[in-house]
């Protein structure tokens, strides 16, 4: 769970191929092994310049410790700041933008693989008891916390293993999101003044997210629960706070308990495909009376608030969602991400993956094709928004403005045909 801004869309480019792939199927250690902040300099960087550095880091960290200590952290807990180091390293991934992006059937190629499936349902058996605790306590299905859990960390078998204070103190001192690293430092420092988990053991990504679950501190400050009984909130070693934890996030983040997060589906023939938009929310039923059906001949599950997903525009699946695939975004902010755990608990669950076919000839737009459609949709007069390479429901509303100008199917889906139609003089 990536929950910088919250869920922010930068962690969820980010991190969206950092969803681990190692297939580790032994069971998480009681404590995780305690991680050193060693790391060389940042390449080109002298060591005068690097020692410089560590200096005014050091006097960042000092001031920071008279804020905390203002907030209420101990004397006792601020010494765990004395072994935090400057992490080169953070800094460069914090500020990557990514150039090439993935096509939503290569994500889910990727995440939902068969390997993962397999363990999955392995590690259903294996922790069924606690599972159908936090089931019963908090109305999450356990396909759906067993498969954020092989999201986010491979079943345990890749957390990350940097020191989060060190990570979190580095984003702080490099400033470009201070206030925010500022916060989950803090919350942080709480995390282990409370006695959950000590400095030297509290790890996870580059980002500051940590354990099983990948919680932000002030995310674990907020769901993070005590599954076991040990008076410790251990979302590292713990399966019974794990997956609590994980229920609880999401139960308060909107979980509607007996409903699906979604189905695949099949749209009528002639279906406007602008109606495939996540701010037209209504009924099963209503979508049913225009036509929409299920992909299997059943009938719709029964959702208050459902939209249609076309995740590869007209030409590929579709998808009816709900509240509970809105909750999973909450964990984290990219539909990719909340269909892929949609699907996999499905598939964990004994149920089928994606059958329609994907249109794998599309290629995806890179983020710079992305920014020359956004400018080129602004010069047209479409609005897309400020031109950053990122295809918001800004840029996918102009999008489909420029569809329907053109007389095509106004799915909102960017592709390279489209592209070349807006560079045609």
């Amino acid at each position: 769970m990536h929950r910088a801004l919250p869920l922010s869309a930068l962690l969820a480019a980010l991190l969206l191929a950092g969803c681990a792939t190692t297939d580790l199927s032994a069971p998480p250690a009681t404590t995780p092994p305690p991680a050193t902040s060693a790391q060389p300099p940042a390449a080109g960087t002298t060591p005068a310049q690097a020692a410089e550095q560590q200096q005014r880091f050091a006097q960042w960290l000092a001031g920071f410790k008279d804020s905390a200590r203002a907030a209420g952290i101990n004397d006792g807990t601020l010494r765990a700041l004395d072994g935090a180091q400057y992490l080169p390293r953070v800094v460069e991934l914090d500020r990557a933008q990514p150039e090439f992006t993935r096509a939503p059937w290569q994500y889910l190629d990727n995440t939902v693989s068969p390997q993962r499936v397999a363990q999955g349902q392995q590690m259903l058996q294996q922790w069924r008891a606690p599972l159908d605790a936090a089931a019963a306590r908090y109305g999450v299905p356990p396909e759906i916390v067993v498969a954020i859990w092989g999201m986010e960390s491979n079943y345990g078998g890749n957390y990350g293993n940097t020191p989060t204070l060190s990570a979190l103190a580095t984003l702080g001192f490099d400033g470009r999101r201070e206030a925010w690293a500022r916060g989950e430092l803090l919350a942080a420092l709480k995390i282990i003044q409370a006695g959950d988990i000590d400095a030297a053991h509290m790890i996870g990504s580059w980002a500051g997210a940590m354990g099983q679950t990948q919680f932000m501190p002030s995310a674990f400050a907020s769901y993070a629960v005590d599954g076991d009984g040990d008076g410790r909130r251990d979302i590292w070693g713990s399966m019974p706070d794990v997956i609590a934890s994980t229920a609880n996030f999401l139960a308060r983040s909107g979980w509607q308990a007996g409903q699906a997060w979604g189905a695949e589906v099949r749209l009528p023939q002639g279906f406007d495909y602008g109606r495939a938009d996540p701010g037209i929310r209504q009924s099963s039923a209503q979508w049913e009376a225009e036509g929409v059906r299920s992909f299997d001949g059943q009938a719709l599950p029964p959702l208050a608030e459902a939209s249609l997903f076309l995740p590869a525009g007209a030409r590929g699946p579709a998808f009816v969602i709900g509240p509970n695939f809105r909750a999973i975004l909450r964990y984290n902010n990219s539909t990719n991400y909340a269909l892929a755990v949609g699907l996999l608990a499905q598939r964990i669950a004994g149920g089928p993956g994606v059958q329609a076919p994907w249109p794998r000839e599309l290629a995806p737009l890179s983020r710079s094709q992305v920014r020359e459609m956004q400018e080129a949709l602004n010069a047209g007069g479409f609005d897309a928004g400020t031109p950053d390479g990122v295809m918001g429901p800004a840029t996918r509303s102009a999008v489909r403005r420029f569809q329907q100008k053109l007389g095509l199917p106004a799915d909102g889906y960017p592709s390279v045909e489209l592209l070349d139609r807006l560079r045609a003089p």
